[in-house]
């Protein structure tokens, strides 16, 4: 049973977070209290998982043991008798070296995986975090991309079309996330034909792949967006694939932010 089945027809639950582990602003037993007083269903913690570079976002390997550790005491608690928690992580793609399907990860005890890109390399092979705020992504667009906005974009997409072939996870993160520093780069990048043209392959390859695509509502309260883009919500659910509603919280009171108009919206758009 894979992990959308098992959610039912619940609408109060949430697959995508972040904890002390990584760049979260709480604990995790700060979000299982949340969760709880929320009624929710199902929650998943899904640090930014273990990297082979130097990032102040992603865990540690050595906190891994601990993390585990924490999910599997707070399945036993008092909460968990409220809420069925799982162990995730949100896995980087790094190239074939690393990402969801080597087996460091493959043989870690998680519920789920999330596959996710916010790493690529710039023109000299060297990875650059292109996520973030905006002004840091404009400015690396000068440091490392040589102002290049065509290249990073059609690189990142590249990466997340050699993750899903890599494959190794289950719901794949926030796929077109380069959309929004892009914009804030060069203004309506992504309603041009050719980014477009870039969506749609990847929706396509989602759904040849079998696997789950995340409505993001982390970025819309602050900018006013999702991930993917509304306008590209019909074509996910045309293509058959199964859908879920992240929050991508790092704080307890985000674990259900802007979550009821995607889950409306999919609700009465059932195809």
């Amino acid at each position: 049973m894979n992990i959308v089945d098992t959610l039912g027809d619940s609408r109060l639950y949430n697959l995508h977070s972040h904890t002390q582990y990584c760049d979260g602003k709480a604990t995790m037993e700060e979000f299982a209290q949340a969760a709880c007083n929320a009624g929710f269903t199902h929650y998943g913690y899904s640090p930014h998982s273990p990297i082979c570079l130097t990032s102040d976002c992603n865990m540690s390997e050595t906190d891994v043991p601990a993390f585990l550790n924490e999910v599997e005491r707070i399945k036993r608690g008092p909460y968990g008798e409220k809420v069925k928690f799982h162990a995730s992580m949100e896995i980087d793609y790094l190239g074939n070296h690393w990402g969801p399907a080597i087996p460091y990860f493959q043989d870690m005890p998680l519920d789920y995986r999330i596959g996710s890109v916010h790493f690529i390399p710039n023109q000299k092979g060297t990875y650059i975090d292109i996520d973030g705020a905006a002004s840091d992504f404009i400015k690396k667009m000068h440091d490392y991309f040589s102002d290049d906005i065509r290249y990073v974009v059609e690189k990142y997409f590249e990466q997340i079309h050699e993750m899903i072939d890599a494959g190794g996870f289950d719901i794949i993160g926030h796929f077109d996330k380069i959309g929004h520093n892009g914009s804030h780069y060069a203004e309506g990048l992504d309603h041009n034909d050719w980014y477009t043209d870039l969506i749609d392959g990847v929706i396509a390859h989602i759904a040849s792949a079998g696997i789950i695509a995340e409505i993001n509502t982390k970025a819309k309260k602050l900018h006013n967006r999702f991930f993917p883009d509304q306008r590209h919500w019909q074509k996910v659910i045309e293509s058959g694939i199964p859908v879920v509603v992240n929050s991508d919280a790092h704080h307890p009171l985000l674990i259900n932010a802007d979550r009821d108009m995607p889950l409306d919206w999919l609700a009465s758009h059932k195809v």
